[in-house]
């Protein structure tokens, strides 16, 4: 049975979707104002592990994950600027040129991570309409009030607020909320519609509603997206322990308010990461981007460095996991070498070994997906692999087929190199060794001899046997 830790009860509880066989989960997407740092890279890669698993037991997963595009402002209490006009206004482009741009190397990354795309991925400004209409229905059902143009949720009139965040709201915690909107009528109200007129500037990104020209709070956009596209009530919702005091207790506030049915099932919060021992802040020098990473080390190499870590546990990204990391995926793609080249042998004693891998594995992702223990799982599989290359050749290709499936659930594609599969990197390979083995039999070792530097520099090396050349991955 596979369990997972509900945010909500604090417990581990026994999973089962609403619909049989079917799981309806929403994921807090990315605020497309900067690039995707290597935190963000570690949440997203922690719901693609769990999208992957559940799949992996059988279930149709229905994955929506939104793109904030309009409405996060600097500050969690409605003040400050929108982040996406601000970063605009620093590059000095049109704010939308600035989603389009930040939306496309979004894709990039998450590709090159191997992170596999939600089903639906829709844009805050695709559902105007939808969230007019949820504000009109609290409005009408007394959530809600509206003030100079501005619409705010009323949170004393929505019992047990706090009952994901178990925070208490009094005097003391509404002053750590400095510079209040005196237009709301408590500072744990929350804005639901904004007047795209402050002062004498005008919001760029602005639309038609019953109450002026304006533009949408953050909360509001993922109540109305997750239940457009997931049904009013969805089995799971994830987000970063950050959403935990604030944003995620305003879109239960809302959806609740709005439909009288509970809104989510279980709730699953990613913890943060920090480098080098320490909070991640541009401001401070100590930020890193997933593309940097990316670029320096490889997709395969940065994603192995998160997947080992649990999505409920802090990780500390620093120079020893990006080592850690290279030293795992070698050891994995020399595994995958020895079982391709061994000509096998008569015994069978690794059929236990598969049969007991896929087991632990299983045991360890049902126990609220314990990556760490999985992939230990498989790193175990990997040693009796490498002892028991005598075994018959059909039980050493299984052995591979279940190693590569195993690592596949965890987003580790070891069959591909840059979008290409097996089959054609061996029949690539075979024309370039063919090609200097034809320069070594005319005598152009200075031809040959680059062939070979070429493919080293690539990470390819090739070895010249008794029986011919071989290659393999260095």
């Amino acid at each position: 049975m596979l369990k997972i830790y509900n945010t909500m009860t604090r417990e581990k509880e026994v999973f089962n979707p609403l619909e049989e066989g079917i799981v309806k989960i929403y994921t807090c997407g990315q605020t497309v104002y900067d690039d995707v740092h290597i935190g963000n890279a570690k949440t997203y890669s922690s719901w693609d592990v769990i999208i992957r698993y559940l799949r992996y037991k059988g279930y149709k997963v229905l994955h929506v994950q939104n793109f904030t595009d309009v409405g996060h402002l600097t500050d969690d209490a409605d003040q400050g600027e929108d982040k996406i006009e601000k970063r605009a206004r620093e590059r000095k482009i049109n704010p939308w040129e600035l989603v389009d741009n930040q939306i496309e190397e979004y894709w990039h990354v998450i590709d090159d991570l191997n992170i596999n795309r939600p089903n639906i991925s829709p844009r805050a400004t695709s559902l105007i309409p939808e969230m007019i209409d949820i504000i009109k229905i609290l409005l009408e059902k007394g959530y809600a009030y509206e003030v100079e143009s501005n619409v705010y949720y009323d949170v004393s009139k929505f019992k047990d607020y706090t009952k994901l965040s178990k925070l208490k709201l009094d005097e003391e915690s509404a002053k750590a909320r400095v510079d209040q909107d005196p237009l709301k009528k408590s500072p744990f109200d929350f804005a639901l519609w904004l007047n795209a007129k402050k002062g004498d500037q005008m919001h760029i990104m602005r639309w038609n509603s019953p109450w002026g020209e304006g533009y949408p709070g953050w909360h509001l956009e993922c109540s109305v997206m997750s239940m457009k596209y997931l049904g009013e009530t969805i089995d799971i919702h994830c987000g970063g322990i950050d959403h935990i005091p604030t944003h995620h207790p305003n879109e239960i506030a809302q959806a609740e308010a709005a439909t009288g049915k509970k809104f989510v099932r279980t709730w699953m919060h990613a913890e943060f990461i920090t480098l080098n021992g320490k909070k991640m802040s541009k401001s401070l020098g100590n930020y890193v981007t997933a593309r940097e990473l990316i670029d320096q080390h490889g997709g395969l190499v940065v994603r192995m460095g998160l997947v080992p870590g649990h999505y409920r546990s802090a990780v500390d990204w620093n120079p020893d996991v990006i080592a850690n990391a290279k030293k795992n995926v070698e050891r994995i793609q020399n595994s995958l070498s020895l079982i391709k080249d061994s000509p096998g042998g008569t015994k069978t004693n690794l059929n236990q070994a598969i049969e007991e891998v896929q087991k632990s594995f299983e045991e360890a992702m049902d126990d609220d997906f314990n990556t760490p223990k999985a992939f230990a799982t498989i790193h175990d599989f990997i040693k009796q692999i490498n002892s028991s290359l005598d075994n018959k050749k059909d039980i050493l290709n299984k052995a591979r087929e279940v190693l590569v499936e195993l690592l596949g659930v965890l987003g580790l594609d070891f069959t591909k190199k840059k979008g290409i599969d097996d089959a054609k990197i061996d029949g690539l390979m075979e024309l370039i060794i063919s090609l200097r083995d034809k320069s070594r039999k005319e005598k152009n070792y200075e031809l040959s001899d680059e062939i070979r530097e070429k493919l080293r520099s690539t990470g390819i090396q090739i070895e010249d046997t008794e029986d011919g050349p071989r290659w393999k991955m260095s």
